[in-house]
């Protein structure tokens, strides 16, 4: 009788602690040992989330309901607005603008949309290790998606650099669903610069707002030179391990689903997650912008922390009334407008050094926690990561992307075919299915392998 009761306290205070500590947990602890970003690295975030906005704006000339700064854009400049009508629900609407002031060429995609049946189907296609792309994982939905639009665009957004004197920044940029467009469709760019006219990697940038979790641990640390990924405080998105198109097809009891992943990953080890190379992440280099506290009521100030995170990226699920709200493109903007004015202002009143040699010192730093990360996640054995040495070592025979779908190794081949005859026949233009089905590689048996590996994925 003893023992059982003495076992029952074990259990009980086991459960209470549990509670307590997921209670207690809040989004700030995710980044609470992270450096503050600067204000110069900061700048655009909250002009590319007025981008990004103007996609839901029918008429930009007369806006409707426009943020507080407004859109931030000359509707004069915009080359191009593509509807639901016109991508076919093969991807999300998206707009194209020359910001002739800032020297980009801005391509933002707006996120999901709960009335479309397209958006969700966007979101079903793929399963836990469905798609193989550049020595990791990715969504295959989105992967699709990112290379239909660059089929569509790849020859506007090469002639617009070209017409620019090759010298602007290209700049991809998404909220939720075209977050995971716009990272996937950056690392295709990356990739392949010289199909847009060999427009140089540091020109080549990606701002994921509120970001979908759609690259393996390898590829988010890999490209965190080039994917800033943008999160407000509780979000629930860049938290939920979960598979998208679970979490859509339980949208309407969220917090139910978000409570019993929470329950799950409890007693998941660490190691056992980063190990699983199927598992998805957020991409690239992480802005968090928090402005709540534990046990205060309201909303601070709000501050930037920035870090290419390798453990602990994200992982740990938050109970909040406000994890929903958070992932609003609309409070995004707005709460990095106010973070954005307020580093300006304590930099402008604590600057000691000409604001050139703080700049080039931040630049140093950023490359360096990117170079840092990449070999913390070699240390932890992450599946497919290499050192940046090891990058560069490689044979420039062999590209560094490659795309795996698993059980479409069939219909690949018969697809290879195809996309031959399509592009002979489309004038010159580049077919981005053809470019990427070229970067298959088979062994003697013809299965389809990833590049630095030596025996077939199981």
């Amino acid at each position: 009788m003893s023992v059982s009761c003495g076992f029952e306290c074990v259990v009980i205070l086991g459960c209470v602690r549990w509670a307590w500590k997921r209670c207690t947990y809040v989004g700030s602890d995710d980044s609470s040992t992270w450096p503050a970003a600067t204000a110069e690295e900061f700048e655009p975030v909250p002009r590319i989330c007025g981008i990004i906005l103007a996609v839901y704006e029918p008429d930009l000339r007369h806006p409707q309901f426009p943020p507080s700064k407004g859109y931030r854009l000359n509707p004069d400049w915009v080359v191009k607005r593509v509807t639901y009508q016109q991508t076919l629900g093969r991807a999300p609407p998206y707009l194209i603008y020359s910001d002739h002031e800032n020297r980009q060429i801005v391509l933002a995609i707006r996120g999901l949309n709960l009335i479309k049946e397209s958006d969700y189907k966007l979101l079903l296609d793929n399963r836990l290790g469905m798609q193989m792309f550049d020595g990791g994982y990715v969504h295959h939905g989105l992967l699709k998606s990112a290379i239909w639009l660059l089929n569509e665009e790849s020859e506007t957004l090469r002639r617009l650099w070209v017409e620019t004197g090759s010298s602007y920044q290209m700049v991809f940029a998404g909220h939720s669903l075209g977050s995971g467009v716009a990272a996937l469709l950056t690392i295709i760019v990356v990739n392949h610069r010289d199909k847009l006219g060999g427009i140089s990697r540091s020109n080549v940038r990606c701002y994921a707002v509120a970001p979908a979790r759609c690259m393996s641990l390898n590829l988010a640390v890999k490209y965190a030179d080039v994917i800033y990924s943008v999160i407000l405080q509780d979000d629930f998105l860049p938290r939920t391990p979960t598979p998208l198109e679970d979490i859509f097809r339980s949208i309407f009891c969220l917090p139910c689903l978000l409570f019993l992943v929470c329950l799950r990953d409890t007693f998941i080890p660490e190691d056992r997650k980063l190990r699983d190379h199927r598992r998805l992440y957020a991409p690239g280099r992480m802005y968090h912008i928090v402005e709540r506290k534990f046990c205060r009521c309201g909303r601070y100030p709000p501050e930037v922390r920035t870090a290419v995170p390798v453990d602990g990226r994200f992982e740990h699920i938050v109970l909040s009334c406000n994890a929903t709200s958070d992932h609003g493109i609309i409070w995004i903007e707005r709460e990095a407008e106010k973070a954005l004015e307020r580093m300006k202002k304590s930099s402008s009143e604590v600057r000691s050094t000409p604001p050139k040699v703080q700049k080039m010192e931040r630049l140093q730093t950023i490359e360096k926690e990117h170079r840092d990360a990449i070999e913390r996640a070699v240390n932890l054995k992450i599946p497919h990561a290499v050192t940046t040495a090891e990058e560069e070592g490689e044979p420039s025979e062999q590209p560094p992307s490659s795309v795996v779908c698993n059980e479409d190794n069939n219909s690949n081949t018969d697809g290879e075919d195809e996309s031959k005859d399509k592009s002979k026949s489309s004038g010159g233009r580049h077919n981005w299915n053809e470019v990427v089905q070229k970067l298959f590689k088979r062994n003697e048996s013809g299965e389809l392998l990833l590049r630095r590996d030596r025996s077939p994925p199981k």
